[in-house]
């Protein structure tokens, strides 16, 4: 691929996730907001926000958040937030054909839920390339440590989203991520199971583990339904790579 080709690419994909930085912003400033009244400073908030890069297990940590902070409680949870980051990189993992190893592993570190759905679309369509999918990552991870930081610096600017409808931003942001990604018929058992898990999870069991119950509740009756039929692209270059080994 030429220089050329990767710039266009870079750019569909900042184009592409350049709406979803809305809810982004709102987000980032709430959680800067919140991480300032438990005496975090804008350098400490820019550095999680840069090596942590999760805004689920970040709200999750605050939320918990003492002083002095408790470690191991702090990264017990955060990973269990994160598991279903497990999941998300088995469901890219087929469509990162001709990738380096360097390039599979330093694009991990930057997938989030709102660029993973999108490179899944993509992949449905067009092969992903490097250049695609960071195109889809930069502009996220760049505008969500940018705006925790500030969120930091301006504690005050908004400490009710609520008022404004703003809590919504990314219920609507994964609600539309989901239509996205359906499948037809074969999506409705796997959704429906990961639905029941989260909420009977959230009801009954303390913490955040409705999450990774209703990932892994999905993710077992999508493995006992089968793998779907990779398209025609990807089983070609699969052949390819068959034929040549």
């Amino acid at each position: 691929m030429t220089r050329k080709d990767s710039g266009g690419e870079f750019t569909a994909g900042a184009l592409t996730i350049l709406p979803l930085l809305v809810a982004v912003v709102v987000y980032g400033l709430l959680f800067g907001t919140l991480a300032a009244q438990k005496g975090l400073s804008p350098l400490e908030v820019a550095i999680m926000s840069a090596t942590v890069f999760a805004g689920a297990s970040q709200f999750v940590a605050v939320e918990i958040w003492t002083s002095p902070p408790g470690i191991v409680l702090l990264g017990a949870t955060a990973l269990m937030v994160n598991l279903r980051h497990v999941l998300m990189g088995a469901a890219l993992a087929p469509f990162l054909k001709g990738w380096s190893r360097g390039q599979i592993y330093g694009g991990l570190h930057f997938m989030a839920d709102e660029n993973w759905a999108f490179t899944l679309k993509r992949a449905a369509q067009t092969p992903v390339t490097p250049a695609y999918y960071l195109g889809l990552a930069l502009p996220l991870y760049v505008g969500w440590i940018a705006c925790t930081t500030l969120g930091t610096i301006f504690g005050g600017v908004l400490q009710d989203p609520a008022r404004y409808g703003l809590d919504f931003a990314f219920t609507a942001v994964f609600l539309t991520l989901l239509v996205s990604l359906w499948k037809g018929k074969r999506s409705v058992a796997p959704w429906l199971a990961s639905a029941l898990a989260a909420v009977a999870g959230h009801e009954l069991l303390p913490g955040v583990w409705y999450i990774a119950l209703g990932g892994l509740a999905g993710s077992l009756v999508g493995a006992f339904m089968g793998p779907p039929a990779l398209p025609a692209k990807y089983r070609e270059t699969a052949k390819e790579g068959g034929n040549a080994a």
